[in-house]
């Protein structure tokens, strides 16, 4: 899972029209060396002129400035320190304003599509139409149709952890108490962020028809702010800076205000129910990359599950018997398992030791090019936690990259949500078996290689940058466990199987939960019952399909689905000549591109070029 935030267009990660949909950010062709890379192979594959990203690098580059423009704090994430100190204002001028600019810029790159010759150039070149079209749609139904709900702890945070983060060079964080001015509206020319929020707010609230949002999701988020809140005190303390502690108490009185207004005026009128409109659902899984209709989908998904049950029980049998274990059903050997947990900060030891397990495979079996430098893992605070309750991977900043690296992230447990015991605790991640796959799909060979990759190799700004979807990212994640599996020990295999099963459940339970033909409770029962997952993971799945991502499930399943089959068509093309390495360097090399996308480079670039050798 890649770290993205949960609340519609507040975030600086997910803005209504040109902002990327998560954490990852585009990169400049000048950072081509930044890391090295050792190599696993003598053998170079031939796919290697970029000359042309240059050109496509010109166009991307005024879309980069209109992101940076309207939301400074997008700048700062990607190293750019002259923006540090300013923030995003978010008023409904701003955001005409924006429009206007992203429209004419639209035109602009379809008039550039009939004069370019250059193929790639042109591929670059409709990544960012699609992007900005994408981005409008959702943009209209919004405006047109939607009450937002815009969770201002959530914001804050965000523009302030980007400068207080570990890896951000000291001289820069002391601009995080300018910032926090800005956000309370303590320096002249600045409105309170909250009271931005809340005009923007009241504004949707004079339209006919309007959606609102669900109340389930309104409680969850606003149940949480006070742990986030008090994560930017943690913060500044930790820092050691100095002048921020009155602009805070000023921003979170003004929090715990725009919170209680919130509570009073919008959640009265939100929606009991939160499944969503068929025109919103279709409008999420477009934006995550599935192009598949959610019936057909489900109907692929539930059959892998079957057979992904049937994969698991021979392992489990093994296991069973070199434990002596009473029974060999893959569910009570996976609850066996979860019973050898490690404690506290003793997981990122075992995390540690695994990852170095793992890369001795890759380089063994030849998997895939590996750096010559370390991964990062780390736990999450409390702050962190509240916001994503999952593991997840950080990826560096992408246009002024200083040495900094992505940092997979591992929670061990969430604040409880109404209704939830506070004894509610996962246990999914902090057993050594599930290490394995964790480290494979968040680490290596999975996101951290995909992202640090396209730093240290070079690819085109659009492809890094406007080309994510969910379905990309994510599919390629699933795949990274995929390779490693079979090098795993037996738990390792078992648990990985069993994560598998979480992701083709994910693709049937997310649109049936979505269309009423399940409930949240009997989704929350398959997870914990046949996923063999806690109260705390279910309940955050379950989360997850109903209020936080609606659709953003799919992807993972689906885009894993296009991965094996781009190898098996790659396999058969080549046949005795196809190259695991050479196979992987080179997906990883198109940056984070559609699966259409990489299909079309590997039938058009690769698989010719590999056939030469």
């Amino acid at each position: 899972m890649i770290f993205s935030s949960d609340n519609g267009l507040n975030s600086f990660y997910r803005y209504p029209m040109t902002k990327p949909q998560t954490i990852i950010y585009g990169l400049s062709v000048c950072l081509f060396a930044a890391i090295p890379f050792a190599a696993n192979s003598q053998t170079k594959a031939p796919h290697t002129d970029k000359t042309w990203i240059l050109q496509s690098n010109k166009y991307t580059e005024e879309l980069v400035n209109l992101d940076k423009k309207y939301t400074p704090e997008y700048g700062s994430s990607q190293g750019l320190s002259a923006y540090d100190t300013l923030i995003v204002v978010p008023t409904l001028a701003n955001e005409l304003a924006e429009r206007k600019e992203g429209e004419l810029l639209a035109s602009k790159y379809k008039a550039a599509l009939q004069t370019e010759n250059n193929i790639a150039v042109k591929q670059d070149l409709n990544i960012l139409i699609s992007h900005l079209t994408m981005g409008f749609k959702n943009q209209d139904f919004e405006t047109k149709r939607k009450i937002p709900f815009l969770n201002a702890a959530s914001t804050i945070y965000e523009g302030l952890q980007i400068l207080l983060d570990d890896q951000t060079p000291e001289p820069r964080r002391a601009a995080a108490v300018i910032r926090l001015q800005k956000y309370a509206g303590l320096t002249a020319g600045y409105q309170p962020l909250t009271s931005i929020l809340k005009a923007r707010v009241l504004h949707q609230m004079e339209g006919e028809h309007m959606i609102y949002p669900s109340r389930q999701q309104m409680e969850v988020t606003l149940s949480r702010n006070a742990s986030i809140i008090d994560g930017i005190a943690d913060l500044f303390k930790k820092h050691k800076l100095t002048g921020w502690e009155k602009p805070y108490a000023v921003l979170k009185k003004q929090v715990e205000e725009y919170d209680l207004w919130t509570r009073k005026n919008v959640m009265p009128k939100a929606r009991k129910d939160f499944k969503l409109t068929n025109q919103e659902y279709a409008l999420q899984l477009e934006e995550y990359g599935v192009d598949i209709a959610p019936d057909q989908l489900a109907k692929m998904a539930h059959q892998a599950f079957l057979e992904i049950q049937q994969e698991m029980k021979p392992i489990a049998e093994q296991i069973a018997k070199q434990r002596n274990w009473p029974s060999s059903d893959y569910r009570d050997v996976i609850r066996q398992l979860k019973k050898e947990q490690i404690l506290g900060d003793s997981i990122i030891p075992v995390y540690e030791r695994h990852l170095k397990d793992i890369e001795v495979i890759i380089r063994e079996k030849q998997l895939i090019t590996l750096p010559s430098r370390p991964a990062i893992i780390r736990l999450a605070s409390a702050a962190e936690t509240a916001r994503s309750p999952a593991p997840h991977m950080i990826p560096p900043p992408f246009l002024n990259n200083t040495g900094q690296r992505g940092v997979f992230v591992l929670p061990l447990n969430m604040p409880p949500a109404p209704g939830e015991k506070v004894t509610d605790k996962y246990d999914d991640f902090t057993f050594e078996a599930a290490s394995w796959t964790l480290i494979a799909h968040e680490a290596r060979p999975g996101h951290e290689l995909q992202f640090d990759k396209m730093v240290e190799e070079g690819v085109s700004q659009a492809r890094s940058l406007y080309a994510f979807n969910s379905t990309n990212a994510e599919g390629w994640g699933l795949y990274a466990e995929y390779m490693i599996r079979p090098y795993m020990p037996l738990e390792g295999q078992l648990v990985s199987l069993d994560y598998r099963l979480l992701r083709a459940a994910r693709a049937f339970l997310d649109p049936e939960v979505q269309t009423g033909k399940i409930t949240p409770e009997e989704v929350k029962k398959v997870l914990m019952e046949e996923v063999v997952q806690s109260s705390a993971m279910a309940q955050q799945e379950v989360e997850r399909y109903t209020i936080k991502a609606p659709g953003q499930a799919n992807s993972y399943f689906y885009g894993f689905t296009k991965m094996i089959a781009l190898r098996k068509d790659t396999e058969d093309a080549l046949g005795a000549k196809f190259n695991a390495l050479r196979f992987h360097d080179f997906i990883l090399s198109q940056g984070l591109l559609p699966p259409a996308l990489i299909r079309e480079a590997v039938l058009t670039d690769f698989i010719p070029a590999e056939r030469k050798l």
